[in-house]
């Protein structure tokens, strides 16, 4: 199979490709990705010279870009990792979000329909249903749950599931759509909550929890999500949509006293900051779909998860310092959370 990952030089499409190397060796990759400041790409060059798989710099929201790499490539599927994905970022700066998670994934899914690939995946979020409110009546969200996002992230990646799902009804072309819990691992960028806490906590520096830090999310092990993926892309029904997501959620308080526990600091590293804009207090959605028809589910419980994960931060600071002392990320945080880095 030859497999276009869009955004594969980002977090998740990172270890994708890296699980798809290990236990899919015959097929081909090709990796497009515009490289933005989340990107990882000595990583993904490490692994073009490594592995046959050819990397091309490119924004999926430029068609005549695509248009090129569709040209040259018979590609059986495409996976669609590219996506603008802080929710903080995007209650700032809600433009760019629209630009490459809506008008990028049209770009991506027009030339599948040009050039016929059989199969075009996208990564989708929980929060595309929602604040989970918890109360007893309400049940888990469905894969046919109605759509009710709140930040304008969430609503650019509805936005694409509808898309995505109007080329499968009007044209035929087979798409699955996941919608996954928040994703942890070695490798993601320390604007996301895990590993910003592990970078402050290693410096022995504050770490900004917004409100109380009661806010619950079910957290899914990144390589967790990679099977998962693996299984759609290959076993999934196209015109189908599939939930992701662990058994168990945690509160962000409980998360970063976990990370200050295992890395042997002090609870008063914990700063509680002003909450963001309609901050959802808990998502939750049901996964008895994917378990049933694919036979996935989690394998990695949240704390073990955590270990491996604090153990690659701790082993690889100079990654992680490259990143949080630059002035471009100096700058963010000290903007975002209202206090000096």
């Amino acid at each position: 199979m030859k497999v276009l990952v869009a955004g594969g030089a980002g977090f998740i499409g990172l270890h994708f490709i890296n699980y798809t190397l290990k236990n899919h060796p015959a097929d081909e990759i090709v990796c497009f990705d515009k490289l933005t400041y989340a990107a990882d790409p000595t990583a993904i060059k490490a692994l073009s010279a490594a592995h046959k798989i050819e990397f091309v710099q490119g924004d999926i929201a430029e068609e005549a870009q695509l248009d090129r790499l569709f040209a040259r490539h018979k590609f059986d599927a495409v996976i669609n990792y590219a996506a603008e994905t802080h929710v903080d970022r995007s209650i700032k700066s809600p433009a760019i979000f629209v630009k490459t998670n809506v008008t990028g994934v049209q770009a991506l899914l027009g030339m599948c329909q040009k050039y016929n690939v059989g199969r075009f995946h996208q990564i989708s979020t929980d929060e595309v249903y929602g604040a989970w409110a918890g109360t007893k009546n309400q049940k888990p969200f469905a894969e046919n749950a109605a759509l009710c996002p709140t930040s304008p992230y969430a609503a650019s990646k509805a936005a694409a599931d509808l898309l995505a799902l109007s080329y499968y009804k009007t044209y035929g072309l087979g798409v699955t759509v996941e919608r996954s819990a928040n994703n942890y691992g070695a490798r993601q960028h320390p604007e996301k909550l895990i590993p910003l806490a592990i970078s402050r906590a290693l410096c022995d520096k504050s770490i900004p929890l917004y409100g109380t830090g009661e806010n619950r999310r079910s957290w899914l092990f990144v390589c967790d999500h990679s099977r998962a993926t693996d299984l759609i892309l290959r076993s999934g029904k196209p015109g189908e949509i599939y939930n992701i997501a662990p058994e168990t959620e945690q509160t962000n308080l409980t998360v970063a006293r976990a990370i200050l526990k295992q890395l042997g600091k002090r609870d008063s590293l914990l700063s509680f900051v002003k909450d963001r804009a309609a901050h959802d207090v808990s998502y939750r959605v049901d996964t008895t779909k994917i378990k049933t028809e694919l036979g996935w589910h989690a394998e990695t419980d949240f704390d073990t998860g955590l270990q491996k994960t604090i153990a690659w931060y701790t082993e690889n600071r100079a990654w992680l310092d490259k990143i949080t002392s630059a002035a471009v990320y100096k700058a963010y945080f000290s903007e975002q959370y209202g206090g000096q880095f």
